[in-house]
């Protein structure tokens, strides 16, 4: 599980620096971001992982930013700090296609990122909006 906590956090931040810095999808994905011990040490097995949510958020981004829209109360899409998108794009894209991840893992794992990185507040706001796009149903990933 480790492993996973960690490939998420990587995924996280590769979200991050792609919509603050526009870094191109084949650098996210090559990590040529995470300094060269770190990327070593993970090896390929270790970036397998994030590199699946980073490639598969950003290709369904389109559709995970429009869920994220809708399960939002009284709060503007455009409004949202980055670290909180990031956590909200890669969760909702873990909630509506990777069929094999229960929601709940999804969900605790989100509300640990957000509560390490965010602000204060953020792991509630976190918790609201995945709990509403899990309840909302999931697309053709789920029944």
């Amino acid at each position: 599980m480790a492993g996973r906590r960690k490939g998420r956090i990587l995924a996280f931040q590769a979200l991050y620096a792609w919509d603050a810095a526009r870094v191109p999808l084949e650098d996210l994905l090559a990590f040529t971001w995470l300094e060269d011990d770190k990327r070593e040490r993970l090896g390929e097995e270790g970036i397998a992982f994030p590199r699946l949510i980073i490639a598969g958020t950003i290709e369904h981004i389109a559709d995970i930013d429009a869920r994220i829209r809708e399960n939002l109360t009284n709060w503007d899409f455009d409004r949202l700090n980055r670290v909180d998108l990031a956590i909200l794009r890669i969760s909702a894209y873990s909630l509506l296609y990777q069929t094999d991840v229960h929601p709940s893992i999804v969900i605790d794992e989100a509300i640990d990122i957000s509560k390490e990185f965010g602000s204060d507040e953020s792991y509630r706001f976190v918790n609201a909006v995945l709990d509403s796009i899990r309840k909302s149903g999931s697309g053709a990933a789920r029944p």
